[in-house]
């Protein structure tokens, strides 16, 4: 009696890729012939101790030039895991088309002994010839996606040079239909009337705040942001051109704006940044108008002046104003001087623990449910959140807030409405939800 060779058991992991969803849907589709073919290879490898591992590596719809893919990485662990000896694949190019992909892939694979498998292209990776096979057919592999890649590309910049719409998500005031842009009627006039208002304020920044407030969003329900607008006044789209790499071609598409609106809009972004924010400033209303007042009793008025193009703004006793200069001890405060004052001592008061209980107290008869420890979180949420607000917020809450400050020859009496302080808590805890959220 002769002794048998002892055969050793190869487990095999049989791996499928079909770059495009295109008929997976389908009940015998691109991925199971793969399968099925690599299934009878093994099975004829059965006298050499070829056996298959239960699980299935299937990527479909997922591109051969990345290795972030799932079935491929849960395939690499159980390598990691000794649960493979043998990884078999109808083509090469199914398991990577990256030459320094697949240099990876064979690092991980010769780390753990498993041999690799095309059952098309005969050859054997644990030889130098083998190797040297496979380097070669994966290189002609590489070549042909870029070259498909560079077909594509071309395809996309001749398409865009006739006007054509080329996918992607949709301008806001453009629907899709039938793969061509066509003007959505409603959000067209939400368009126009953004590129007005823009033109009328010279502020992306206010804008966006007014927006905000009108309760204006974007396609997907979001607020539009600075960064929002700026990208939808930049967007030729608006204008019937079609964009490609800077250059612009006339589209298929009907434009929303005119080229008059257009250029009155550009001309101001060619106006400096800092110019258009001084006259931003300059529009925007005054912190404590209405709440200060000077030593006599009278009123403090807001104003400003410019030197040498800086903005100066100030608050001026309406003494001054209507009996001359030095009818008031204290002629005028810098606003941001005095404004800052303001805000910081309504931080700090903010923070008293006896002013907390006041406001709880007070708060309790519009809500029924908060609580002391509601209230303090609310309250303190107010000193982080100041400095996100605009200035028209900023404004409206210290109008709410501030029931007169006094100034004084030796300093400044602020005096809050503890009323305002409860609708204060009702708007910050009706945001916080909100907020985060957004977080």
């Amino acid at each position: 009696m002769t002794d048998q060779p002892i055969i050793h058991k190869l487990r095999c992991a049989v791996y499928t890729r079909k770059s495009s969803e295109e008929g997976l849907e389908q009940e015998f589709n691109s991925l199971d012939a793969q399968r099925e073919a690599c299934e009878a290879y093994v099975m004829s490898q059965k006298p050499e101790g070829w056996v298959l591992v239960p699980d299935h590596y299937d990527d479909g719809g997922q591109s051969g030039g990345t290795l972030a893919r799932p079935a491929l990485e849960r395939l690499l662990g159980d390598i990691e895991a000794g649960l493979v000896d043998v990884v078999v694949v109808y083509k090469i190019d199914r398991l990577s088309r990256s030459l320094m992909d697949f240099s990876k892939l064979m690092e991980v694979f010769e780390k753990n002994h498993v041999t690799f498998v095309s059952i098309t292209q005969s050859f054997n990776t644990t030889t130098s010839m083998g190797r040297l096979t496979l380097n070669m057919l994966l290189s002609f592999a590489q070549f042909e996606r870029e070259v498909t890649g560079e077909r594509i590309r071309d395809k996309i910049a001749a398409s865009r040079k006739k006007g054509m719409w080329m996918g992607g998500n949709p301008a806001f005031g453009y629907d899709v239909k039938e793969r061509k842009l066509v003007v959505n009627k409603k959000e067209a006039a939400t368009v126009r009337e953004i590129f007005e208002r823009f033109v009328r304020i010279g502020s992306a920044t206010t804008l966006a705040q007014a927006l905000k407030s009108d309760g204006v969003v974007t396609k997907r329900g979001n607020p539009m942001d600075k960064g929002y607008l700026y990208r939808m006044l930049n967007n030729r789209v608006y204008l019937g051109e079609a964009v490609h790499k800077g250059n612009s071609y006339p589209g298929e598409h009907d434009a929303i704006i005119e080229r008059t609106l257009w250029d009155k809009a550009h001309a101001i972004f060619k106006e400096s940044p800092r110019k258009r924010a001084g006259n931003n400033r300059a529009q925007t209303p005054a912190l404590l108008k209405g709440l200060i007042f000077g030593p006599s009793g009278g009123a403090m008025t807001p104003t400003h002046t410019r030197r040498r193009g800086k903005l100066y703004r100030y608050y001026i006793s309406a003494d001054n104003l209507k009996m001359g200069a030095g009818a008031c001890p204290i002629g005028n405060v810098s606003a941001a001087e005095i404004e800052g004052a303001v805000v910081d001592q309504i931080r700090g008061l903010l923070r008293a623990p006896e002013l907390i209980i006041r406001t709880w107290k007070s708060a309790k008869s519009e809500i029924p449910d908060l609580t002391e420890n509601d209230a303090r979180e609310v309250l303190v949420q107010f000193d982080p959140l100041w400095d996100e607000l605009f200035p028209a917020e900023q404004a409206r809450i210290v109008q709410l807030l501030v029931d007169r400050v006094n100034v004084g020859l030796k300093g400044v009496d602020i005096r809050l409405r503890t009323e305002g302080l409860a609708s204060l808590v009702a708007d910050l805890r009706a945001s916080m939800p909100k907020r985060k959220e957004a977080a």
